[in-house]
């Protein structure tokens, strides 16, 4: 597995995080290997998943992204977003779980790859992840991983741990936003939020 980047003078928290994306995506095609697991052709697109995301980092690694591309593009996709949280509040206010395509998706392509979000980069295979409290949560993975894996014993099917991923994304957001952290109101959005509401304003 690739190496942390240095803390070095010069190394930019986004850089940082780039290189921790990049450790991640390894991390979890290494498990998907060992369980043979493909999104090739899946009937449910883990792009429909309601996912929400908890880090303002994220969220201002993602706007990067978003002010790369060029304007008619980021609007286009700022547009599906406006109509992505309309439908999720449409199924919220029915009881029902939103299942609306991602506004970045592009006939299966995320249209900012190399900043999509830490669960568009893990979500799929087993994952476990230890807790502050010793208790270890585990995460069954996608219908298709489960199906993969029916027959093996249960010790035998890989899994990736998250634990030491998530400290990583939880010391960058920390150096990221800084004392802020402490009364800044704590995100819980969907990607077409962060996109709707624009860059996170950290004052």
């Amino acid at each position: 597995m690739k190496k942390t980047a240095k803390r070095g003078k010069g190394v930019g928290v986004f850089a940082r995080l780039g290189d921790l994306y990049e450790r991640m995506s390894s991390a979890y095609g290494e498990t998907a290997a060992k369980a043979g697991l493909s999104c090739e052709g899946c009937q449910q697109n883990c792009c429909y998943s309601y996912f929400q995301h908890h880090t303002y980092i994220e969220w201002s690694y993602l706007w990067r992204g978003m002010n790369e591309l060029p304007q008619e593009r980021r609007e286009s996709y700022l547009q599906r977003a406006h109509e992505a949280v309309r439908q999720y509040q449409h199924s919220l206010s029915m009881g029902l779980p939103p299942s609306v395509m991602c506004p970045l998706n592009d006939d299966g392509l995320c249209g900012v790859y190399k900043h999509r979000l830490m669960i568009c980069r893990m979500h799929g295979t087993r994952n476990t992840m230890l807790l502050p409290n010793g208790d270890r949560r585990v995460f069954t993975g996608c219908y298709r991983f489960v199906d993969n894996v029916k027959d093996m014993p249960d010790e035998l099917v890989p899994a990736l741990d998250r634990t030491e991923l998530y400290k990583e994304l939880v010391q960058l957001e920390m150096e990221f936003v800084g004392a802020k952290l402490r009364v800044l109101p704590r995100v819980n959005m969907t990607l077409a939020e962060m996109l709707v509401q624009g860059p996170p304003i950290i004052k």
